[in-house]
């Protein structure tokens, strides 16, 4: 996807202005920026924090999947997601929060979606941050159970999703 598409942006004072934006594939010198993306999300603070404190997107993870990400006016990342082909499942997906309820995230799923359908999957599995899932059911994955808690990296029951790709 080279055309860029165009989403609402704050701009200076909060105030609403257009982005173009290019979902680009990401390289081994974008770990650094994603790393500091998953850490630093709002998404993950109080007692979600525990779970992201030390992860990393190290550039062997980018090498191996579909790792692909939002780039707004002058390279700014708003955002990216990783596909894992087998089994199929969008394993990250991050927002930045100056980004969020803009269109980012749709435009990743969208862009997800058209990959997974290039390579011939029928679906995608999410297992979501429990805060994310109404945003994955508004995009039309459906819900398909609860992965349990996993200590002592993961403390939380998780919603299962799927997004069926046609």
């Amino acid at each position: 996807m080279n055309e860029p598409l165009t989403v609402a942006a704050r701009g200076p004072g909060g105030k609403r202005r257009r982005e173009a934006v290019r979902i680009l594939r990401a390289t081994a010198r974008d770990a650094g920026r994603l790393t500091r993306m998953v850490r630093g999300s709002r998404a993950y603070e109080g007692h979600y924090a525990a779970m992201v404190a030390g992860y990393r997107v190290g550039p062997d993870y980018i090498e191996a999947h579909e790792v692909h990400l939002a780039v707004g006016d002058e390279g700014r990342l708003l955002g990216f997601y990783a596909l894992v082909m087998s089994p199929p499942e969008l394993d990250l997906m991050f927002v930045a929060d100056d980004a969020q309820g803009l269109g980012v995230g749709r435009l990743l799923i969208a862009h997800m979606k058209d990959r997974a359908r290039d390579a011939g999957l029928g679906s995608v599995r999410v297992v979501s941050h429990p805060p994310a899932e109404g945003f994955y059911l508004s995009v039309g994955a459906r819900r398909t159970g609860t992965v349990p808690a996993a200590p002592p990296a993961v403390l939380w029951d998780r919603p299962e999703l799927l997004f069926t790709v046609e």
